[in-house]
């Protein structure tokens, strides 16, 4: 996998990708439950600013064939699920939610962006007030897996269980965030 995500601060981390379009389509994926599960993770989510955005993970069985978590993620096999809220609904250019499962708007914060480039959509994402670098490099594992998942959705092209792909990546980040 590249594309790979940069510590922007020691609080902020950021994506890019260049995904197949039309930009109505890949706003799907990022808002209807049954798609963004394909990827990420389902759950309803009220098309608003203050709405409610649950987020159901089921990283076992998320892509076409199943997998099993690394020893220290066993606690995240099989389904869970997390509560958040909307923060920017602004369809099909920018969504914002909040990534603390309190549901609390001061905690870290996750926002896409969608720009169309001719056929194809860029994807910036960028995950803010995150504690400190050690869970910058643990949400960049996951994005990276997540947005790679989704890349593969959009092209027609499933082929990567989410726990073989993750497994490695942040040793990755960890390198790249710690060794400057």
């Amino acid at each position: 996998m590249a594309d790979y995500g940069m510590l922007v601060d020691n609080h902020t981390v950021r994506f890019e990708r260049l995904l197949p379009g039309p930009i109505e389509r890949v706003w799907k994926y990022l808002t209807d439950a049954e798609l963004r599960g394909t990827w990420f993770a389902a759950g309803p989510m009220e098309p608003r600013v203050g709405g409610r955005m649950d987020i159901v993970f089921d990283n076992n069985n998320l892509g076409p064939v199943p997998s099993s978590p690394p020893e220290r993620f066993k606690q995240y096999g099989g389904t869970f699920d997390s509560k958040h809220v909307v923060t920017i609904w602004e369809p099909p250019h920018r969504l914002g939610f909040t990534w603390d499962d309190d549901m609390d708007p001061k905690g870290s914060e996750v926002e896409i962006e969608l720009t169309e480039e001719g056929s194809k959509v860029r994807l910036v994402l960028t995950h803010r007030r995150v504690s400190g670098v050690s869970d910058a490099i643990n949400f960049s594992g996951g994005w990276h897996t997540h947005l790679a998942m989704l890349a593969e959705q959009l092209e027609g092209n499933p082929k990567t269980a989410f726990w073989d792909a993750f497994d490695g990546i942040e040793d990755e980040y960890r390198k790249r965030y710690t060794e400057k």
